[in-house]
């Protein structure tokens, strides 16, 4: 096939030819008549389901679009020529945060609160609005890649028909108890102020710096003895509540003597002995040489189990006198077997609401559990050095952690900091640094049926072999509770109704059955004006009609009216 321009036309034999192609298969309902009679038999074998998860229309299709929608087609052309009707129905994934994330640029809003103000009714009419701003270019695109697909009879997942299919499923899943609601340590965005699925952490990780940092723990009632504790998040200490070691790992005590009259001994896993201080400011300080820093030592093995139950002293005392649940088993040294001695100092500090570890630790022990920073990713009030201050900016999200630090430093309880490069999560669609934050959501139980998961996994005929095995079978394996509400505002609502106190939960799983279950006490009055001036003079000015006034038995009848309905909330009229 000649590729060369006509003379007659700037375009290609080739781009010529794709375009009478098009037109042919348009104007003969090519498609149509495949679905209706694949293979050319009067009558299909049989249907093949095709379920394709629908692109947003937010934007023009790339790439990624293209390539994935041509692999698609491969299948249902397949099993069309071997005789079996395969619909194919274009649809729009119209909510959740992509979207909602589009919008706020589109109006200039920057936080969840921002939304809030500008009124969420009126935010989610403009996110009904810019949805589908891009269907023509997706209607025009598409089929030029020779895919075939209905996109005329297409479905919008902000349809209502299609949310009551959402309903349907959780009212489902419901009564299978696999729906619970559930207070979880998760990661959530600070920005988007929700929590997201661990499908939707996976995707945003990337290689970042951060401090760690080994803080200082005075244990009650001595002046010089202190755990040493290492943690890469110094944002949580203000939070703490407890620390953690492990009874079985090896601890010992180490005094270091700073000048003729002080000397200071830290408590910490005999593993990490010399990481912790071949590197450490308490014994450089003293002139030590790098090298020589044992000489500054002076090292005996420890009991840890004599000092779980241990009062100490926390870096930070914001919460120390605050009422709260369980405050005496706050800041004690607690037994924990997920410590280990790989990093850091064989101690963990706690801040229960960060750390899904954490926060079982102190479920089963009742320890004092405090909130010290917002769902917006801000210090509390309380915590009165660096209240409001964002804990993980994303324009520079060692910002806070550096301030931390250095009031460590000034108070004299950081022990040494040095910067580590890991993978770090961050928000798949707004590049914000997540936080480990303990919030309440709603979640499907997968652990629960995991197994049967795994087994029915095993029946797919997947191609390659490999990704049923390895990547799908290992992800199964690992499969967590899935966080499926989000606290955000365009999206299908959760068919959950709960009584004040909690104690009553309803689910419903069609608009039918909410019809059903819906009880309105409200009442309705159709009425007309009272008698006006042109009901006697029998002419009405329709330039301007305001001009008609009540006669006196007018009057009188709205008065008397108003007596009986003085309890309305909103009234209809027309001119």
């Amino acid at each position: 096939m000649s590729n060369k321009k006509n003379d007659n036309n700037d375009k290609s034999d080739l781009a010529r030819n794709e375009e009478e192609i098009l037109q042919f298969w348009e104007e003969h309902n090519i498609f149509e008549k495949s679905v209706e009679h694949p293979a050319g038999l009067d009558e299909p074998k049989d249907e093949f389901v095709f379920y394709d998860g629908p692109p947003f229309a937010t934007g023009t299709p790339h790439y990624g679009h293209i390539l994935a929608g041509t692999i698609k087609d491969v299948i249902p052309r397949f099993r069309t020529m071997q005789g079996y009707r395969v619909r194919r129905r274009w649809g729009w994934d119209c909510h959740g945060l992509p979207l909602e994330n589009k919008v706020e640029a589109h109006l200039g809003l920057e936080t969840k609160k921002d939304i809030q103000e500008y009124g969420i009714d009126t935010f989610n009419e403009e996110a009904k609005e810019f949805v589908l701003g891009y269907t023509d270019e997706w209607k025009e695109i598409i089929p030029r890649t020779g895919r075939w697909v209905d996109m005329e009879d297409d479905y919008r997942t902000m349809d209502t028909d299609y949310s009551e299919s959402v309903w349907w499923a959780f009212e489902n899943l419901w009564e299978k108890d696999l729906i619970y609601e559930g207070y979880k340590s998760m990661h959530i965005c600070p920005r988007c102020e929700t929590p997201l699925s661990n499908f939707e952490v996976n995707q945003g990780y990337e290689d970042i710096k951060d401090f760690a940092v080994t803080v200082k723990f005075r244990l009650q009632d001595t002046e010089d003895t202190y755990l040493l504790a290492w943690t890469t998040t110094p944002w949580t200490l203000p939070g703490n509540t407890a620390v953690a070691v492990n009874p079985d790992i090896d601890y010992i005590k180490a005094t270091v003597t700073q000048g003729e009259y002080r000397s200071e001994t830290y408590i910490l896993a005999k593993e990490r002995l010399e990481e912790t201080f071949g590197h450490s400011a308490l014994t450089k300080g003293n002139g030590v040489e790098r090298g020589s820093w044992r000489d500054a030592l002076s090292v005996t093995d420890v009991d840890i189990t004599k000092y779980i139950g241990t009062k100490y002293q926390p870096p930070f005392d914001y919460f120390l006198n605050a009422d709260m649940e369980h405050k005496e088993n706050g800041w004690k040294v607690w037994a924990a077997d997920y410590v280990t001695q790989e990093d850091g100092t064989g101690i963990v500090h706690l801040a229960p609401a960060y750390g899904e570890e954490d926060m079982d630790l102190a479920r089963a022990h009742e320890i004092p559990f405090v909130h010290h920073v917002q769902m917006d990713g801000t210090f509390v009030d309380v915590v009165e050095d660096f209240a409001g201050e964002s804990v993980k900016p994303r324009e520079d999200h060692l910002r806070t952690d550096i301030e931390i630090i250095k009031h460590l430093a000034h108070a004299d309880t950081l022990v040494s900091k040095n910067k580590i490069e890991h993978s770090y999560p961050h928000c798949w669609r707004c590049d914000t640094p997540l936080l480990n934050y303990a919030t309440d959501s709603w979640f499907v139980e997968v652990t629960e049926c995991k197994d049967e998961l795994i087994e029915e996994n095993e029946d797919v005929g997947w191609v390659p072999e490999t990704i049923g095995e390895n990547r799908f079978g290992n992800w199964l394996e690992g499969a967590q509770d899935w966080a499926i509400s989000r606290d955000r505002f365009w999206g299908a609502p959760l068919p959950v109704w709960q009584s004040q106190d909690g104690e009553k939960t309803t689910v419903i799983g069609s608009l039918e059955e909410l019809q059903e279950k819906t009880q309105s006490n409200n009442n309705f009055w159709a009425m007309r004006h009272a008698k006006a001036e042109h009901n006697d003079t029998e002419i009405i000015d329709s330039d301007d009609p305001n001009t008609v006034g009540l006669t006196e038995i007018g009057e009188d009848q709205a008065a008397s009216v108003s007596e009986e309905l003085s309890d309305i909330d909103v009234i209809f009229t027309s001119p």
